[in-house]
């Protein structure tokens, strides 16, 4: 019996050795993955940096005040002008010739000076004596065929004609008018050029189409023209006005759409687009330094590209387990179509300036152009916006960011319930909206209105006195119920699933010891480490030692408590035993220290772990975490209920 019991304590030095070997491994891996993230968080700065330079380098406030400048000409009428003359103010096809014989023409031909006397220009047009029309205006119109609706037999003797809403099928390209013109044929459109979505339809881009003249008097006497000879007609549906200008001093294009839609109902509907473009992208020096962050910019997507593929052939399936690699796929997908539509921009830019500019008296469709151009613009928006979210990732070492991503993904499946119930009542009530609602009130139009309604209520943006007016008995009935139900009851419950579950994750945090290496102290090593190399400061003894020893200090007293469990032999076996550990322990270092080619490659035997078993402990390390954490916080539960007994078995004792 004592030949295997004095055996016994050797084998329990070794089990704990290896469970010291394990805890050092750990926290070599947690400093290891810390400096790995904190180097790769340094690198997205970097990329991040010269991403947000690009991007803002791309606007500038001088667009929004060429926009207004030119909204305030085109679309406001001034207060000399008749009130019906303004562009907003078209509500019938009078009203679009009264508007385009005398405010469009006064905007586009700027002849005089302010003084009256007559500017030698070369036959060209500076609006505000600053922005050049670039060629000439286009009016563009779209038809339909008559008899493409249907009228009930009841009606017939009383109507003979029926123009119905535009849409591609009804749309007509015959001739009409004089037939000698271009503005009286249909003129067929690129495929490439893009539809216009408007309030009333989708339009095509073909249609009847002519330019106008380079001088004011001959714009008028066509307008006078077309206008005596009916060239807008029961069919018409949709009048385009396009022209675009170029201003040298802020390099900037600006294209300018007005529409003027008449739906089937009568009347007329208006709206504008006004962009304002930087086409000419590589002009002073700012510009090819914008050109270098943006050369940049693509080394690290390919950079990204390879990391990204590495990790999914190592990974395979675990790789799209994780949130943030869909991110990571989400930000490359993103910024790969906007380098693409910056090339095609650029090219398109190169080949079609020179022949958009060559003929004066021709319309330039740089509407084209600045379609793709705001179309990239909004494209890198979304990219710098994902881009900072991505921020999030490298943080998440942090406790409190921790405590919120545990919070968000403990609270999931009840906020996905939450939302299926909320979302259940709200387009009820959107529904009900409509349909009570939507032939009178502007904001419940459309159904789309009504939910974009309802969340401007639970803001706190309403206009109850027209839904009462609409309706006085269901009116008030909607405008309660739907406050109380989502906004008093709906809300305050999802306010509470965040909170509650907030509270267990602070209190599970608050159990659970940081045991974890933090950033600081990595940066206070690191800096240390510097300043020594340096010679800044001189060198102090290492802190590690004597946590060691410290560390081995403890270690060894829970040994020799677990040997006091395990054997009850005398006192004398255990000093030896002790003894015994200590010098394995020193054998052990000094092999560590200085080993032997056949106790390496036994190590290195013994110690080879494949990548899907290394994969495995990893799970199952973070599933063990996971029910230690659980069950900590359950113990502190238990043990706050059981002081809670005592303390009120003592007021009742009292």
């Amino acid at each position: 019996m004592e030949p295997s019991a004095a055996r016994q304590p050797p084998a329990v030095d070794q089990r704990l050795s290896g469970s010291g070997a394990v805890k050092a491994r750990v926290s070599c891996s947690r400093e290891l993955e810390l400096k790995t993230t904190l180097r790769e968080l340094v690198i997205y700065i970097v990329f991040l940096t010269d991403l947000s330079i690009l991007t803002f380098g791309m606007v500038s406030t001088d667009m929004y005040y060429l926009n207004k400048v030119m909204s305030h000409l085109f679309l406001e009428p001034s207060s000399s002008e008749d009130d019906r003359s303004g562009f907003r103010t078209i509500g019938s096809r009078a009203d679009f010739w009264r508007f385009a014989e005398g405010p469009l023409l006064d905007g586009l031909y700027w002849e005089k000076w302010y003084n009256n006397t007559t500017l030698t220009l070369q036959n060209n047009s500076h609006i505000y004596y600053e922005n050049l029309l670039l060629g000439v205006a286009q009016i563009r119109q779209l038809k339909v065929r008559n008899n493409t609706c249907s009228i009930y037999p009841y009606f017939h003797h009383f109507l003979e004609d029926c123009y119905s809403e535009y849409h591609y099928r009804a749309e007509d390209r015959s001739d009409f008018g004089l037939r000698n013109e271009s503005e009286w044929r249909y003129t067929s459109a690129s495929s490439l050029s893009p539809w216009y979505w408007g309030s009333m339809g989708l339009y095509s881009s073909g249609g009847y189409m002519f330019a106008l003249p380079k001088s004011k008097q001959e714009s008028v006497e066509k307008l006078v023209f077309l206008r005596q000879n009916s060239w807008l007609t029961r069919g018409t549906r949709v009048v385009f006005i396009d022209f675009s200008t170029y201003n040298a001093n802020i390099n900037l294009f600006c294209i300018i759409k007005l529409v003027v839609e008449f739906p089937a109902t009568g009347g007329a509907v208006t709206s504008s687009h006004i962009y304002s473009v930087k086409l000419l992208r590589y002009v002073t020096y700012y510009d090819y330094f914008l050109a270098s962050c943006e050369i940049t910019f693509c080394l690290f997507i390919i950079t990204f590209i390879i990391q990204e593929a590495i990790k999914i052939v190592k990974l395979k399936k675990e790789y799209f387990r994780s949130a943030w690699n869909w991110l990571d796929l989400l930000l490359l997908v993103v910024s790969i179509l906007a380098i693409a539509f910056n090339i095609y921009c650029t090219v398109e830019v190169s080949l079609l300036m020179e022949e958009l500019l060559s003929d004066a008296h021709v319309y330039p469709d740089f509407y084209f152009l600045a379609f793709w151009q705001v179309l990239y613009n909004n494209m890198i928006a979304v990219n710098i916006f994902f881009a900072w979210i991505k921020i999030l990732k490298y943080v998440s070492f942090n406790k409190t960011m921790t405590q919120l991503s545990s919070t968000l993904s403990r609270c999931a499946k009840d906020i996905i319930g939450f939302a299926i119930m909320f979302f259940i009542i709200f387009f009820a009530y959107a529904q009900l909206g409509y349909l009570v609602f939507g032939s009178q009130v502007e904001e419940f139009s459309t159904f789309q209105n009504c939910i974009f309604t309802q969340f401007r209520i639970v803001l706190g943006d309403f206009n109850f006195e027209t839904i009462e007016a609409t309706n006085r008995i269901l009116g008030p009935i909607y405008f309660i119920t739907f406050v109380f139900f989502v906004f008093f009851v709906l809300l305050n419950m999802f306010l509470a699933i965040i909170n509650d579950t907030y509270s267990e994750v602070k209190a599970d945090f608050e159990v659970i010891p940081s045991q974890e290496l933090q950033i600081r102290d990595l940066f206070r090593q690191s800096c240390n480490k510097a300043l020594v190399k340096l010679r800044l400061k001189k060198p102090e003894m290492d802190t590690n030692p004597a946590d060691k020893s410290l560390e081995s200090k403890e270690f060894s007293a829970t040994k020799r408590k677990d040997i006091s469990k395990l054997s009850n032999r005398d006192s004398a076996n255990e000093k030896s035993h002790l003894k015994l550990s200590k010098l394995q322990s020193g054998k052990e270092k000094l092999c560590q220290k200085y080993p032997s080619t056949e106790d390496t490659d036994a190590v290195t035997a013994q110690s080879y772990v494949s990548t899907a078993e290394f994969q495995q402990l990893l799970r199952y390390t973070a599933e063990l975490g996971k029910e230690l954490n659980n069950t900590n916080a359950k113990l502190r539960r238990i043990m706050k209920s059981t002081q809670q007994l005592k303390d009120t078995s003592g007021k009742t004792a009292q």
